[in-house]
């Protein structure tokens, strides 16, 4: 699916973009020269047909090369998918043309909304009426995708005597402020920031979503799903470094990592099963379940390839693509909904069936 020339430019910029010496601005048009967001979006869309899973698929093996660069497709194609389910044709024909083609960015910033949804959190913009539309207060405190040439960021509203609702807020309007870069672990190459809303005018035109309760269950199975593929790239990758480190006592590794391999397989199969026959925006729980396996089974490869690699996955010289999966392994707990987050979620839902 990947051409050669994006996987090399994808190696080469794996530790740089992860590290925050790249420029993060170069990653949206690489993955959009390739038709990368184009998967899964109907041809008359402007799309290469298919569904989700291809692009899942596709979040997969850029992951397998740049979690960071998988962390900004995630969030461009989360956004896509938000316009392709929305009831609101005009607003998709305004934004999907230059988001397919990688000359706008698109930002998930629904992460508070999955947690409203489960009841963690309350929604953390809120929104009074205003003429035609509303104003805008809150803060949005982890973004992704928040190109500093420009972006539009979804958010999830609270509208205090009404329903909570969900809506696009292109960078250009008074009063919404990006932070600089977070300062993470890694990742760093991922334009990721915390964004503030001060009195911020948004007319109607912009609205994706007007009930948000019946809308976030509707587009949480690609949500979580194409987050999936992050933790199946950088799985899929530990597993084959494991698999290139022969001889001497290594080989008594090979029966592990077949059995993880097969494991990783089975899950795999399950995710797109369940995206394809839509059973998760029925059965969260399903979904839930698969994200936690997918996060087990990442731990414990990235763990089998410091097994496989010895002494020198430590020494900076050999073993800096190592240490870079170690560092990305451990953003696969917790970004949200995090694994306390789901574990939670399944408690309550298994408390109450049991009632």
């Amino acid at each position: 699916m990947l051409e050669p020339a994006l996987r090399d430019w994808l190696d080469r910029q794996a530790e740089p973009l992860d590290l925050g010496q790249a420029d993060p601005e170069t990653v949206l048009p690489r993955l959009a020269d390739a038709g990368l967001f184009r998967l899964g979006v109907d041809e008359a869309q402007g799309g290469s047909g298919g569904d989700v899973v291809d692009a899942v698929e596709a979040v997969a093996q850029v992951a397998s090369h740049s979690l960071t660069a998988a962390f900004v497709f995630w969030g461009q194609r989360a956004f896509i998918e938000y316009l392709l389910q929305s009831d609101n044709a005009a607003l998709r024909e305004r934004l999907l043309g230059d988001l397919l083609s990688g000359r706008q960015a698109g930002a998930t910033g629904l992460s508070n909304a999955m947690k409203f949804l489960c009841g963690i959190e309350e929604l953390s913009v809120r929104a009074r009426e205003e003429g035609d539309g509303w104003r805008l207060d809150g803060r949005l405190p982890w973004v992704t995708n928040l190109r500093k040439q420009g972006f539009v960021v979804a958010a999830a509203v609270d509208l205090p005597g009404g329903a909570p609702f969900i809506v696009a807020l292109p960078d250009d309007l008074t009063g919404f402020a990006r932070s600089e870069d977070l300062q993470l672990l890694g990742l760093q190459g991922s334009n990721t920031a915390a964004l503030s809303l001060d009195a911020v005018r948004v007319a109607r035109d912009w609205l994706i979503a007007a009930d948000a309760r019946s809308f976030l269950p509707r587009v949480r199975p690609s949500f979580l799903g194409l987050q999936c593929g992050m933790s199946i790239g950088l799985a899929r990758r530990a597993l084959d470094e494991v698999k290139a480190q022969r001889g001497g006592a290594r080989e008594l590794l090979d029966s592990e990592q077949a059995a993880l391999c097969a494991e990783l397989a089975e899950v795999e199969q399950r995710l797109r099963q369940g995206l394809r026959d839509g059973i998760f925006a029925s059965q969260a729980a399903a979904l839930f379940r698969v994200r936690i396996a997918l996060a087990d089974i990442v731990a414990r490869a990235v763990q089998l390839e410091l097994q496989a690699s010895g002494g020198k996955a430590y020494l900076q010289a050999h073993g800096a693509g190592f240490a870079r999966r170690w560092r990305e392994s451990a953003f696969v707990p917790i970004v949200t909904p995090s694994l306390v987050q789901l574990r939670a979620e399944l408690c309550k839902q298994e408390g109450g069936a049991q009632a």
